[in-house]
């Protein structure tokens, strides 16, 4: 019969965990966001950019080692710790967008991505 106002209705859940799974499986299989991100000292200008294949993890892990006081980049960390979290600007420059070529470079495409956004913060007068 019915399931009772204390039995969970299992079809729902085995619904819901159908979904989860599938959920997580394109999350898995998702290209990954790939690119170029900048973290800037907006009152310095301190500049540092760099590629990432997660640009997102990339500047998760900055934030995450920064707060912790162990940033390999010392000159960064001393500004963090001078200027604190409210300083600094952390940007995705450019992401890399999937190709339909099965033998494609990405890494090369990131190379030359964070040689071009690098190039051109210089010429800005920011550091590379």
């Amino acid at each position: 019969g019915q399931p009772g106002p204390m039995e969970p209705d299992m079809t729902n859940r085995q619904g819901a965990n159908a979904a989860r799974r599938e959920a997580a499986r394109r999350a898995r299989d998702a290209f990954p966001p790939m690119g170029v991100y900048a973290v800037r000292d907006r009152r310095t200008g301190l500049l540092r950019v760099a590629a990432s294949r997660n640009v997102h993890a990339a500047i998760n892990r900055i934030r995450f080692e920064l707060r912790l006081g162990s940033h390999p980049d010392r000159a960064l960390q001393a500004e963090w710790r001078d200027g604190g979290e409210a300083r600094f600007s952390f940007e995705v420059l450019a992401l890399v967008k999937e190709r339909s070529e099965a033998g494609f470079d990405y890494g090369a495409e990131l190379r030359l991505l964070e040689e071009l956004h690098r190039g051109e913060h210089a010429r800005e007068g920011g550091a590379p």
